[in-house]
């Protein structure tokens, strides 16, 4: 998963340097962007990225992995109703089904034993489900904390359960670390590749607003978009 995340980074950025400076209709607010972009950068070196640091080099391999697949288990509930929702109900039986085994064989999630049992893995989300309705995109915008969305795709991440797991544990201390632990171990996953784009990219907010957007489009259409004007 990791060389293929980093020939997509390098792909990307071959594409960022040929457009350097042109003005991309996709995103109308850059200046407000870059702005948000900014804060949301300065934040991340000041706060999450160091503690991310330590997290991957104090805790081991296996129990990176658990807390890993814990967290993709609980997201696995949220792909198998959006895959219903697209119209792919095979999908969905099969990602609520991945559920259901690695919550009960697999210790509440910690061991994927869903995969090694041939039951495929996807990630789909409520905004990838407008978009296969035919909602279109909008503008790019950076949400401040989050990072990258787009009109359609910042207010769907209300509509996915993702957001609600937390309510369920009374414990408001153990319901927020549960939260934060979940965002430190996705900033930890980003470190490989943040060294490519930190030594490649010439301008790293329109490398990564390209890469986002691009890596949108092929979830919306699963890996397979049409080719758009430019392209035709």
């Amino acid at each position: 998963m990791t060389s293929r995340l980093l020939a997509f980074l390098a792909a990307l950025l071959l594409c960022s340097c040929a457009t350097t400076g042109a003005t991309d209709p996709r995103d109308p607010w850059e200046g407000m962007n870059r702005g948000t972009f900014k804060f949301n950068d300065a934040m991340d070196k000041a706060i999450l990225k160091p503690i991310a640091t330590g997290y991957d080099k104090v805790l081991p391999g296996p129990v990176k992995t658990g807390v890993n697949n814990f967290y993709e288990n609980v997201a696995d509930i949220a792909t198998g109703l959006n895959n219903i929702l697209q119209g792919k109900p095979v999908d969905g039986i099969n990602d609520l089904g991945r559920v259901v085994m690695n919550t009960i064989f697999g210790v509440a999630g910690l061991f994927d034993v869903a995969s090694e049992a041939g039951l495929e893995k996807h990630s789909e989300d409520f905004g990838q489900t407008l978009g296969v309705w035919g909602v279109p995109p909008g503008p790019y915008f950076v949400i401040p904390f989050l990072g990258p969305s787009t009109v359609r795709d910042a207010p769907a991440r209300a509509v996915d359960p993702g957001w609600y797991y937390g309510y369920l544990i009374d414990n408001p201390t153990v319901s927020w670390s549960t939260w934060a632990l979940d965002q430190v171990r996705i900033r930890a996953n980003l470190l490989k590749a943040e060294k490519v784009l930190d030594e490649a990219a010439l301008d790293k907010y329109q490398f990564i607003r390209d890469a986002w957007l691009q890596r949108r489009r092929n979830q919306v259409y699963d890996g397979n978009p049409p080719k758009e004007k430019e392209e035709e």
